[in-house]
């Protein structure tokens, strides 16, 4: 007996598969730079001949990861939630519960993303330490443009919320334990 074939994606779907993957490339090429610079940072200390800017580029690549992380982990679907309760609530109040969630986030983003563009003006006559040349400004621009692709992640899924007419097949069943592997 043939297994029935997986449904078609939808245009959101394939939209949110290549966003992840261009998210992706970014965390990674992040971690890579994050990576050659700690060990810059480190070899220059073991030679005696410590670099000045290595610390505070470290924290600034550190936060720049997390935030692009975190939009990575939104296309994905990674963020913590609980699953087992909410693959038993009725299909009806899982989606409208679903719904209500994906407008608190969007909302919460639009909010973060506005005060982070607000406050940009503000900070763009500061500048790191030890580089002076870099405004502030650019470094905490990851804040909007992190909470911009956040937004974008999480309207794929409130668009496939809202236009899903049916249950998704019922998932196997998974342990908490399971479910957040």
């Amino acid at each position: 007996m043939n297994a029935p074939a997986p449904p078609a994606a939808t245009a959101t779907q394939r939209f949110r598969d290549g966003y992840g993957r261009v998210l992706e490339r970014v965390v990674i090429v992040l971690m890579v730079v994050l990576a050659v610079e700690v060990t810059l940072g480190i070899a220059f200390r073991a030679g005696g001949r410590s670099l000045s800017w290595y610390d505070e580029v470290a924290s600034v690549l550190l936060a720049w990861l997390t935030f692009y992380g975190s939009a990575l982990a939104s296309v994905r679907r990674c963020h913590i939630g609980c699953p087992e309760l909410v693959l038993r609530m009725p299909w009806r109040v899982r989606r409208v519960t679903a719904i209500a969630a994906q407008l608190m986030v969007i909302a919460f983003f639009v909010l973060l993303g506005g005060v982070g563009a607000w406050i940009l003006p503000v900070l763009a006559t500061d500048a790191l330490v030890s580089l002076p040349s870099i405004p502030m400004s650019v470094v905490q621009s990851v804040i909007p443009i992190s909470a911009v692709l956040i937004i974008v992640a999480e309207v794929t899924y409130l668009i496939d919320l809202l236009t899903v007419g049916e249950p998704p097949p019922p998932a196997a069943e998974l342990s908490l334990s399971e479910a957040l592997h």
